[in-house]
């Protein structure tokens, strides 16, 4: 039997699409005891590099990070334009959106799930152009999306 292609001790993150950011980041802040996280406003093609099925996207996202130990949870707040978040958010609401994985090589795991039809949906870089993000459509396989998270220039 070979070795997954996503490693249980690489999953970082988990990711839930909300209405408001702002209010649900305070929301967390004051459940959990968390400090309240700056929102991030991600931004749009000319940095990002979006696309979504594969075409340029103009989508944006205002995002906050609570840091929980090894898993960090992501709140994103999308834009009008269609995205995986945008669309995610109008089919079901608020809730679950994604749990991430750092790889060392995205196009390397992108192609290897590629070969179970496992497609790429939404992919883009970092705020800081520092790694990129990778969506892949894994709703139907696992009941919840996979993203991929690369730094460049680091191994995983």
């Amino acid at each position: 039997m070979s070795a997954p292609v996503l490693q249980p001790e690489m999953l970082c993150q988990v990711g839930f699409v909300v209405h408001d950011v702002v209010a649900t980041a305070q929301k967390y802040s004051e459940a959990f005891g968390f400090p309240m996280p700056e929102i991030i406003q991600t931004p749009g093609f000319d940095k990002a590099r979006t696309t979504v099925n594969g075409e340029p996207s103009e989508a944006t996202a205002r995002l906050a990070f609570f840091q929980t130990g090894q898993l960090v949870v992501e709140l994103i707040e999308p834009d009008g334009t269609p995205s995986v978040w945008r669309d995610f958010l109008d089919r079901n609401g608020e809730g679950v959106h994604h749990i991430a994985f750092r790889v060392a090589d995205t196009k390397a795991t992108e192609a290897r799930l590629a070969q179970d039809g496992i497609a790429t949906l939404q992919q883009g870089l970092f705020v800081d152009g520092s790694g990129m993000y990778t969506y892949l459509d894994t709703a139907p396989q696992l009941g919840v999306m996979i993203e991929l998270l690369e730094t460049f220039g680091k191994k995983n």
